[in-house]
């Protein structure tokens, strides 16, 4: 039996839930990180892990960091995550899904989910009728992406406006890793403010996509994309990206990108830092699609201009965290966990 407080991603979770429905093979696990601000929200991941541990160490990863993100937003929820370990072999029937619905709802509004990677808007259509704690409604909030591509885009100006300290982003060049919704929608929105994109996907299909909406841009290998000459580098694959290693190989003025988790340790925050990077915690960067998501609880209704204007106050956000990482002397990782973490203590619940 797995003692999941000795877990090395364990953070004071206060629930960590395996399921298994030997009917439809659904196999997977929900973490609770926090409840304090709220209930929990985080997306559902469809992945393909190679073991039960490797899916363990991303849900607890992921729901410390929904619970940051909330924090960071200033939304009243709280941090939680799924992880669906797939069967490349099977495909997601109606009968799967409806057995994931019943785990969430065993939970009775506890955890709020919607679509994460591996998950489609189809895949979503079929929860909602089996849940009513399902978020990103296709009739309302819809697909996250386009909206955390934005709160990138938003983060990525921000931080350039504030190290040449003039605005517009013509000129800049881009590379982009990953060309999923998010980072294709973020190329987009780039591309359409005169920035150079260097791009990079393992999919083929995608990169000749990318090439195609915007002339002039370039495809390098994957392995590759994060050693290119650019103002920003901006992960928007997977994470535990950065290490010492691949931090050393860097070529850049500031890292902003959709990827969660990027940071292998937290501590490499502190090599970007000496190397005068710029970097946008992950949690802060992708704010957008949670921002747009949550919306689907508002009872009174959803407003796509009051999601946008949301969303824009990742800007004012990004400018306090690097006036503050410069005030302090501190890395911005760091900074950004310490602002999330205030807004907790003086927003808690029955406080």
């Amino acid at each position: 039996m797995i003692d999941i407080t000795k877990h090395p991603e364990y953070d004071n979770h206060e629930l960590v839930s395996f399921f298994f429905d030997k009917k439809t093979g659904l196999r997977g696990i929900i973490a609770i990180h926090s409840t304090i601000l709220g209930p929990a929200v985080g997306g559902t991941r469809y992945f393909n892990y190679k073991t039960e541990s490797e899916a363990l160490d991303d849900v607890l990863r992921l729901s410390r960091g929904m619970t940051y993100k909330c924090a960071i937003s200033k939304a009243h929820f709280g941090g939680g995550k799924a992880v669906i370990i797939a069967d490349p072999k099977k495909k997601k029937t109606k009968e799967y899904l409806k057995a994931y619905a019943k785990q969430v709802n065993r939970l009775n509004g506890l955890f709020f989910t919607g679509e994460d990677v591996g998950m489609s808007m189809n895949d979503i259509k079929v929860l909602i009728k089996e849940s009513p704690f399902i978020i990103g409604n296709p009739k309302k909030a819809g697909d996250p992406s386009p909206w955390a591509a934005l709160g990138v885009f938003y983060a990525i100006e921000q931080s350039l406006e504030i190290i040449d300290k003039k605005r517009g982003l013509a000129g800049y060049t881009v590379a982009i890793k990953g060309l999923g919704k998010v980072g294709m929608e973020l190329a987009r929105l780039l591309y359409k403010q005169g920035v150079i994109l260097i791009g990079a996907d393992v999919d083929i299909l995608r990169n000749k996509e990318f090439l195609h909406r915007f002339p002039g841009s370039k495809i390098v290998p994957v392995s590759e994309i994060h050693k290119q000459k650019v103002d920003v580098y901006s992960p928007c694959a997977l994470g535990k990206e950065f290490n010492k290693k691949t931090i050393n190989q860097l070529k850049c003025r500031v890292v902003c990108g959709s990827a969660n988790n990027q940071l292998v340790d937290p501590k490499d925050g502190l090599l970007l830092y000496k190397r005068n990077i710029i970097y946008i915690t992950d949690y802060l960067a992708n704010a957008g699609g949670l921002i747009n998501v949550i919306a689907d609880l508002n009872q009174k209704k959803y407003s796509k201009k009051t999601i946008q204007k949301n969303v824009f106050k990742i800007k004012a956000t990004v400018k306090e965290i690097i006036a503050l990482s410069r005030k302090n002397k501190q890395p911005t990782n760091i900074i950004t966990d310490l602002v999330a973490e205030q807004f907790i203590l003086k927003n808690k619940k029955n406080n």
